[in-house]
């Protein structure tokens, strides 16, 4: 993993973050999406303090740049660096708006003065570009707002089958063994109160181990055999 060090100032309540990495490229070098990722999570970890970071996560039938988990909200990101169009941006968007609470897009400079066009104004814009000794600098043009066209029923698929016995348990729900998976998304949907569903579903996002969660997968499939 590439550490950089990012300076974060601050302005206007936040509306625009300055942040300087200590990445170096030449000035007139076209930043491409593999530029921009690593500087890109330091920056979110310096803003937002406790997050876990996903990379290409695919939800539903696209996949995602990145998704950042914090303990309240979970945020979908879509990078276009300079080398990228904005050919399937469309799709792309209403996609993340099924899935995430907040949404971003990071841009690299040849997009900066026209990305507003091509999200919704709820989505937030971070731009990213060269300064003048080559290092990048990362700016929040623009603060996420609320996803009107989030879908929980969409957003909860994304908690895998042990992660989601380990809500029920928690919530003092009945196991449901020889239930479906959507059965066991929807029951939780109806029986726990959102404000409190989310933030433990974001804990298991946070908790979740993908060395061990292939087994812990295994061990549930064999265990509901057992019971069949």
């Amino acid at each position: 993993m590439l550490f950089v060090y990012v300076n974060v100032i601050i302005a206007d309540g936040y509306d625009i973050i300055f942040s300087q990495t200590s990445v170096t490229m030449a000035k007139n070098e076209v930043l491409h999406d593999k530029d921009i990722r690593e500087p890109l999570f330091e920056f979110l970890e310096n803003t937002y303090g406790k997050v876990r970071i996903l990379e290409e996560k695919r939800t539903g039938a696209a996949r995602a740049d990145v998704v950042m988990i914090t303990p309240e909200l979970l945020y979908g990101i879509e990078i276009k660096s300079d080398a990228d169009t904005y050919a399937r941006l469309e799709k792309q968007v209403r996609n993340y708006n099924w899935y995430y609470d907040r949404n971003y897009v990071a841009v690299g400079s040849s997009h900066a003065a026209h990305i507003e066009e091509h999200v919704p104004k709820w989505w937030g814009i971070i731009t990213v570009e060269k300064s003048n000794d080559g290092s990048l600098d990362f700016y929040i043009l623009r603060k996420p707002d609320v996803n009107p066209r989030i879908k929980d029923k969409r957003k909860i698929t994304m908690l895998w089958r042990p992660e989601l016995n380990h809500l029920l348990e928690i919530n003092g729900l009945p196991k449901y063994r020889e239930k479906s998976k959507q059965f066991v998304q929807e029951k939780l949907l109806e029986k726990v109160p959102g404000e409190k569903l989310w933030l433990q579903a974001y804990e298991e996002l946070f908790q979740r181990d993908y060395n061990t969660i292939g087994q812990r997968i295994k061990e549930y499939k064999e265990k509901r055999k057992k019971h069949a």
